[in-house]
Parts: structure tokens; C-alpha cells; sequence
């Protein structure tokens, strides 16, 4: 399994902007009592959920890029609700096409090319207008450090969050949720 979190500087994880937390997983915060957004998502930290989502939502892939004895992931929607006539893409990364890997600088390299693909959705929708993404491998940790910098119009920097690709079942953490 692969786990993607949010670093502070001490490389420490710190919890995810609308997400609530149980203490073993996270859901999406729901607006509640927001009446300009009544059954919508909680959105304090626009920028920083829509990274998550598209970081941590499984993108469908390829025939050819699936490997052997894997079953293709992604939501369900983008094979067949997709409507590219308005611009709509996939949502999602491969970074899940990485949990085979050893964190490597090779792997760092394909996970940056992963997590730069899966945020393009926001420079299409002209929430950003660039994204640089830097990979790192700690291999002692058996990680990935991603760096993800959003850009404005202006140049101004309106995002910038480091993010670890865990490798848990390497480190004896795969584990069953408890009830």
C-alpha cells in the first residue's frame, strides 16, 4: 500500500487541510451548515484539497502500462462520463503504479512525471497557471519526497507543500483498518 501526506519541514506528517481524521483514516469535511454550499464539500483550503485529490485518487492507466497481475484502478466515471467536448480530463495520479518499486531515484523520477501529470487538471482549469513537482528518494525511509509548487497568473506562488510516498508495507505498517 501507498500512503501520500503532507510534510512540515521536519519531514513530520501534518494532517490535510478539509479532511477529517479518525485517527487511522481520513475523509473529505463535509460544508455542513454552509448555505451557499448545502451537501458540498468543506472548502477552506480549496488549493491545498484539490492537491490531495488529485495526488491521491488512483488514475486509470493503459493496458500496456498495467503490471502483471494487477487489476486497473481509477473512478469509475472517467471511462464513461467523460466529456471531453468541455474540457474534462481524468482525475487522479499513477502514483499507485509505483507500489512495487523500491524508492529509488528512478522511481522519484517516474513519480514526478506522475504527480506533474495528475495536477496539469489544475493549470486546465485555470486554478494555477504552472506546477513544478521535485522527487526526491530517501530510501533509509523508504519514501519519496514530492515538492509541488503552484504558480498564479502573476508568477506569485500560491502553493507550496511537500508530500511523502510512503511504501508501508515495507516497513511492517500494512495493517487491517479496525472496525
Amino acid at each position: 500500500m501507498i500512503r501520500i501526506v503532507p510534510l512540515t519541514g521536519d519531514g513530520e506528517p501534518l494532517l490535510s487541510p478539509d479532511t477529517v481524521w479518525d485517527g487511522v483514516s481520513g475523509d473529505w469535511a463535509l460544508a455542513g451548515d454552509d448555505q451557499t454550499n448545502a451537501g458540498g464539500l468543506h472548502a477552506r483550503a480549496e488549493l491545498a484539497t484539490a492537491v490531495l485529490l488529485c495526488l491521491m485518487t488512483d488514475a486509470r492507466v493503459e493496458p500496456d502500462e498495467l503490471p502483471a497481475e494487477e487489476q486497473n484502478r481509477g473512478w469509475p466515471g472517467d471511462s464513461f462520463d467523460l466529456r471531453t467536448d468541455l474540457g474534462e480530463t481524468p482525475i487522479g495520479s499513477k502514483l499507485w503504479l509505483l507500489r512495487r518499486s523500491t524508492a529509488s531515484d528512478a522511481t522519484a523520477l517516474r513519480a514526478e512525471d506522475y504527480a506533474r501529470a495528475a495536477l496539469q487538471t489544475l493549470v486546465g482549469q485555470k486554478a494555477v497557471s504552472s506546477v513544478e513537482v521535485t522527487a526526491t528518494a530517501d530510501p533509509a525511509q523508504r519514501r519519496i519526497d514530492l515538492k509541488i509548487l503552484l504558480k498564479d497568473r502573476e508568477g506569485a506562488v500560491v502553493f507550496d507543500q511537500r508530500f511523502g510516498v510512503l511504501w508501508e508495507q515495507m516497513r511492517g505498517l500494512d495493517r487491517p483498518l479496525a472496525d
